[in-house]
């Protein structure tokens, strides 16, 4: 339990970089490549996720959860909550910076038209999933993700990622990691109805709303609320405190395993 502990919350690093503050108006007309046709899933729903850092306690009941429904092998995560201690340029006082990560489920995922076997596919409501019976383990949707999103499964041999828990939304539940949330920090819904929850936050936050890297053109359909700036793009971070290692002993890192 001890090592498992240690590999689910040793996350904390310090912030010493900065990025620019791109409005979520930046990224709603992102064009798609060349995808492969989207199937499965509920046409007339597009998913999305909000991230309402203010109720983010860094708890990391969101990445248990996942790691325990999802059943990902120990030190590769589906979806983290990545801590950081940033201190102020001016006065030097140190304040704690939670920052949940998971796949960003985007309108133009890169991941997708890499696949030579279109195991990684786009569904009709937005979701980004993998078909792991035709993956074929090459890992270049795990190079082409810009957000380190996914990872290679030591145990299927496959590519594995978040996948809002699809499972669970087709049959009304809620994804693990939305349900465990303490703070109620994570929103997910139907982005085309209008008087969902995270669509009536949208209207209410729009201009407040970030995504991680919209440089990159991806459209992603995780939204932040409350987010520092700085955050936008990867920060430039050291890890501290806690050396996080798997179970071969090699070190983890301060975002997702295995990258």
């Amino acid at each position: 339990m001890d090592t498992i502990r240690r590999a689910l919350l040793g996350q904390i690093a310090k912030l010493t970089a900065g990025a620019a503050l791109v409005p979520l108006s930046s990224v709603a007309s992102a064009g798609m490549n060349d995808q492969p046709p989207r199937r499965e899933g509920d046409p007339e729903k597009r998913y999305g996720m909000l991230i309402d850092l203010r109720a983010c306690i860094g708890c990391q009941a969101c990445t248990v959860s996942c790691h325990i429904e999802n059943e990902a092998p120990l030190g590769s995560f589906r979806t983290i909550v990545s801590q950081y201690e940033v201190a102020h340029e001016g006065t030097g006082d140190v304040a704690t910076f939670m920052l949940p990560r998971l796949c960003n489920h985007c309108d133009n995922p890169p991941c997708v038209p890499v696949c030579p076997v279109q195991a990684t596919f786009q569904r009709e409501d937005g979701i980004v999933v993998v078909n792991n019976e035709a993956c074929v383990g090459c890992a270049y949707c795990v190079q082409a993700c810009p957000y380190d999103a996914r990872f290679i499964n030591e145990q299927t041999q496959t590519a594995d990622k978040c996948t809002f828990c699809a499972h669970r939304l087709d049959v009304g539940l809620l994804p693990a990691c939305v349900e465990s949330c303490v703070g109620g920090a994570r929103i997910i819904g139907d982005l085309r109805d209008p008087n969902s929850q995270i669509s009536r936050m949208i209207d209410e936050h729009r201009q407040e709303l970030m995504v991680l890297k919209p440089e990159m053109g991806t459209a992603p359909h995780v939204f932040y609320l409350g987010m520092d700036e700085r955050f936008v793009s990867r920060p430039d971070a050291r890890p501290a405190i806690w050396d996080v290692r798997d179970q071969k002993g090699e070190e983890v890192g301060y975002e997702f395993g295995s990258h």
